[in-house]
């Protein structure tokens, strides 16, 4: 089975234990950007009358400020603040390294110095067209930082499947088979009928002839894969 069923990808971490993470595509991410252009620029609006009242100095500080709000602020948040700017917090989104660990301060400051070429030629172009194209969605300071921009998962911990009568499968599964089977289980009652079928399937090769009908089986295949007792029923 080589057709995903959602955008989830797989990463392994220093320890060896397998993540999965969900990049997060070129809409969730602009609206979080959109967030935090809106309260930076908030900011400067409020201290700019206190700031132009104070003359040249008054001034260098205000251009001072929108610096350090522009290029730092942005990687502090990420660096110090699990990953995530406001903007990425209010749309459940952080940052974190390739391998899925939490993002340090030298790859925070990386990838924020590096919008100036995502902006280019214009308007974030250059960004948006790097995201289009790769399945983890990095913009290139995402490419030289090694960092992702992933939803946070909020599902409950543990894996919930349908309960079925267990089913050995015809052969051995690879570990990427037997994870997209589970995968498909843990989804299938968020599937209308016709598109369970349709995924499952895709799965032809894993099912017996004579098992039953493609989505069942793979549920059945799954609660034996998860070790459900074989008393369970559907």
């Amino acid at each position: 089975m080589s057709v995903p069923i959602d955008q989830r990808i797989g990463v392994a971490t220093p320890e060896g234990i397998e993540l999965l993470l969900e990049p997060a595509g070129p809409v969730p991410r602009a609206i979080a950007w959109l967030v935090d252009f809106l309260w930076r620029f908030g900011v400067l609006v409020v201290l700019a009358f206190p700031l132009m009242a104070m003359g040249e100095f008054g001034a260098g500080l205000w251009f001072l400020t929108w610096f350090l709000l522009e290029w730092l602020a942005p990687a502090a948040f990420e660096a110090f603040n699990d990953g995530a700017t406001p903007g990425k917090r209010a749309m459940g989104l952080r940052v974190v390294r390739d391998d899925g660990a939490p993002l340090t301060w030298r790859p925070a400051l990386t990838r924020n110095l590096l919008r100036f070429a995502d902006f280019l030629p214009m308007l974030y172009l250059g960004g948006l067209l790097s995201m289009l194209v790769q399945r983890e969605h990095k913009r290139l300071g995402d490419m030289v930082a090694g960092t992702l921009v992933v939803h946070v998962d909020t599902r409950p911990p543990g894996r919930r499947i349908p309960a079925a009568a267990p089913l050995p499968p015809p052969r051995p599964l690879t570990l990427a088979e037997a994870r997209t089977v589970l995968d498909y289980a843990e989804r299938a009652p968020l599937f209308g009928a016709a598109r369970a079928t349709e995924l499952a399937d895709l799965a032809a090769p894993l099912l017996r002839p004579d098992g039953g009908p493609a989505p069942e089986q793979l549920i059945r295949i799954a609660n034996h894969l998860a070790g459900a007792p074989s008393h369970a029923s559907g």
